[in-house]
């Protein structure tokens, strides 16, 4: 069965001379695609996987920073701000859910307390200026299951938690409702450019357009040193892993607790979820294979016995699920983007802040392209996503879902068969359960798979 395309059909899109062609269907070439189409570009979205989000952005922490310990006057810290307050600026009209929690960054030694006052400074100079130090007591107020033995804190009151798949499956959609396509399938082979325009090789079919922008995430280096001969920068894969606990942590804990960073990481966060979990993590592993991020048994036990140190109330509550996630980090430690010969915008070196960054990077890359600005538009349109945070209404509680399906995450009929149709529906089973949640509780799918196959039976193409 042919994959239905998104925006237009995959022979139109093959036969039309598009402004920009955005390679990668991560959060970031997402929002790219958004920002050009929001600008009046053509854009079209070439992604190599049967889905986006397949890569890099299918596994984060999903928290929305404030840039509070970002490089101070660096580009991802303006991308970081700019890009949190273009997403508060239109979260509602999306439909996409904000978890207020605040973060704490937990002083659990001498040597933690002591960076403490510098945190704090790096934090005002950024311009967060609600972050203030807190001591034992004021911590363990807050966070009353926190381990004694934590001695003081930065609080940092903007952190937040949000989804971190509805969020660029939303702007995406909002690029193809404003004219723009996506299509699938489609990793770009080779290429060549003839002094005006790029010809992209798909296994679909030609691509036709005027500038790339290459938003290839974990194979960006490879892509650029494909078609244009050489890349300035390298991806080194680091991968981090997490714990998941059930749903019953998320009463020992408020907000984001956040460790004292060292030179080569944020190191081990422990927070819920927008889905009513807690998670703890991720590691940081350099590994030389960008597709496949296996598990380590070894590291998931230090994760949890990290997690019962920080709150020691977590022992008794069972682990529900593990997974783990590549960052596309390179050489070195801030982004790599640019403008290149030939009508190319490099993205590269989006590693953990890209869910917050990303609409902030859209915007700049942008600003990088010479006539972005190419129609009036009218008032955009806002679709708007299905809801899966626990803490707001969900479609179970309305009338006429038809069934729960995934009883775990009380997922319905009607969501399901809303994520197989539409103008982006769901390529392959794990766009699916980013799309619903379904098969992603407590059972991992153990009790509800095959009533979801049955479902999706034909639709699914991976």
């Amino acid at each position: 069965m042919a994959q239905p395309e998104a925006g237009m059909t995959a022979q139109a899109a093959l036969g039309r001379n598009w402004d920009v062609a955005v390679i990668g269907g991560g959060v970031v070439g997402c929002a790219v695609a958004r920002r050009f189409a929001l600008e009046g570009a053509a854009v079209i979205l070439l992604e190599r996987a049967p889905d986006i989000l397949a890569g890099a952005s299918k596994g984060n922490s999903a928290i929305l920073h404030t840039g509070f310990d970002a490089p101070p006057g660096s580009l991802e810290l303006r991308c970081m701000q700019t890009g949190y307050r273009e997403y508060l600026e239109i979260r509602e009209r999306l439909n996409l859910p904000l978890l207020e929690t605040g973060a704490a960054v937990v002083a659990w030694s001498d040597e933690d307390e002591a960076k403490l006052d510098g945190i704090l400074a790096q934090a005002h100079e950024n311009d967060v200026s609600d972050a203030r130090r807190i001591g034992r007591d004021e911590l363990l107020a807050r966070e009353p299951n926190l381990a004694p033995q934590a001695r003081a804190a930065v609080l940092v009151p903007g952190e937040h938690l949000i989804d971190p798949w509805s969020a660029p499956l939303a702007y995406i959609s909002q690029a193809l409702a404003e004219g723009a396509a996506c299509l699938r399938n489609a990793p770009v082979t080779a290429g060549s450019f003839d002094g005006a325009s790029w010809r992209l090789e798909t296994p679909r079919g030609r691509i036709t357009a005027g500038h790339v922008v290459n938003c290839a995430g974990l194979h960006g280096d490879e892509l650029e040193r494909s078609l244009l001969g050489e890349c300035d920068f390298e991806i080194r894969p680091r991968k981090g892993q997490f714990v998941v606990f059930d749903k019953a942590a998320a009463a020992l804990l408020r907000t984001i607790i956040l460790p004292v960073p060292t030179e080569r990481s944020k190191g081990v966060v422990i927070c819920r979820t927008i889905f009513g979990n807690v998670l703890v993590g991720p590691t940081a592993e350099e590994q030389p294979e960008r597709d496949r991020a296996n598990l380590d048994r070894r590291m998931l036990e230090e994760l949890h016995a990290s997690a019962l140190r920080m709150i020691p109330g977590l022992a008794p509550i069972p682990v529900t699920a593990t997974y783990a996630g590549l960052r596309p980090a390179t050489e070195r430690k801030e982004y790599r983007i640019g403008v290149k010969e030939r009508n190319w915008i490099s993205v590269g070196g989006i590693r953990s802040t890209g869910l917050t960054a990303a609409l902030g990077i859209a915007q700049h890359v942008v600003a990088l392209y010479d006539g972005a600005k190419t129609a009036t538009r009218a008032e955009p349109q806002w679709p708007r996503m299905p809801n899966l945070a626990d803490h707001l209404p969900r479609d179970w509680q309305q009338p006429g879902h038809g069934e729960i399906v995934c009883h775990c995450e009380l997922v319905t009929r009607r969501e399901i068969e809303q994520a197989l149709t539409g103008p982006l529906p769901a390529g392959d089973p794990g766009g699916l359960k980013r799309r619903t949640r379904a098969g992603m509780g407590r059972c991992q799918g153990f009790y509800c798979s095959a009533h979801v196959a049955a479902i999706s039976a034909g639709r699914l193409h991976g």
